[in-house]
């Protein structure tokens, strides 16, 4: 059986979607001489190890079976590094620019696809990605970026039933809860975070494995990090600005750049992957529920009936 990843789609807005109209505060204007940042976002230090999830602890696990990795168990990798440090997902964003280039309305209409939630407009062949080992693995958008507030949008593509929860993470409060039927109608609403709030989870709550993380955006200045860590933001107002790198579980990083006019500025961020720190209800050193709990079932190994 081949061995699948789930590439934790982590927002807690583990939906987004779009909010009609430009963000309030934010003029669109045209840009003349603007600028560019080009960097890269690295992750120091050892990858953190992917997170267990055995599949004898949750409904449906002969379907959901599709992405585990063949012992069992779901695997949620949340870090996507490369050989040479460069981190995949990070969301990298220009801070309090109020005049610039178009803001399109941010849209993110998810579905449920094999026990995962999938952008809509993500296409299969990048569904999956192969490994350094030459393997298979299953994967999706850990993080998406949001406005606040964000309407919600999710179709349920599984033959079974799943929930979606959306934590505020900041707080750690479930901000919107709707039930995810076998139904080909879409199903959500819309997420209001607090004022200053930038954080959102989304989880389901029938399996936790799947997860999606969301970054709060006022402007279109951002951009989300490739398989190489590498991102661009073009057409920037020449300026000063304060730019945030942020990816889940660590804490945030800021710098200052300088754009002038027509000009490109280099601008790379590291993270250290000994500061990854997950919220006590995301803690998981091996097992949520060790074998002792169920001393009839290996949760190692999937028996029946749940393969």
């Amino acid at each position: 059986m081949k061995k699948f990843f789930v590439h934790g789609f982590g927002i807690a807005a583990a939906c987004l979607l779009g909010f009609s109209g430009t963000a309030i505060g934010y003029e669109e204007m045209e840009v003349k001489e603007g600028g560019s940042i080009t960097g890269r976002v690295i992750l120091q230090g050892a990858v953190p190890a992917p997170r267990a999830f055995p599949l004898v602890l949750y409904p449906f696990g002969p379907f959901c079976k599709k992405i585990s990795n063949g012992d069992g168990l779901i695997l949620l990798e949340e870090f996507l590094v490369g050989p040479n440090g460069g981190m995949q997902d990070a969301i990298v964003a220009v801070q309090k620019v109020t005049k610039g280039k178009p803001f399109p309305s941010i849209k993110a209409d998810l579905e449920t696809v094999d026990c995962m939630f999938h952008p809509v407009d993500v296409p299969i062949n990048e569904q999956f990605r192969t490994d350094e080992s030459g393997k298979l693995r299953h994967a999706h958008p850990l993080v998406a970026v949001i406005q606040n507030p964000q309407d919600i949008s999710v179709v349920n593509r599984d033959p079974i039933i799943h929930n979606g929860q959306v934590f505020q993470s900041e707080k750690g409060n479930i901000i919107l809860n709707f039930p995810l039927p076998v139904s080909t109608e879409p199903r959500g609403g819309t997420i209001h975070l607090t004022r200053g709030r930038r954080i959102t989870q989304m989880i389901c709550g029938m399996h936790e494995f799947m997860q999606t993380w969301g970054f709060v955006v006022d402007n279109p200045y951002y951009a989300k990090t490739k398989r190489d860590g590498t991102f661009t933001i073009d057409k920037l107002p020449p300026g000063t600005y304060r730019v945030t790198a942020w990816h889940p579980h660590l804490k945030p990083v800021e710098r200052e750049v300088t754009i002038l006019p027509s000009g490109a500025a280099a601008l790379n961020f590291e993270f250290d992957a000994g500061q990854v720190k997950r919220p006590e209800y995301e803690r998981q050193e091996q097992f949520r529920v060790g074998p002792e709990a169920l001393p009839h079932q290996h949760l190692e190994s999937c028996e029946a009936p749940y393969c």
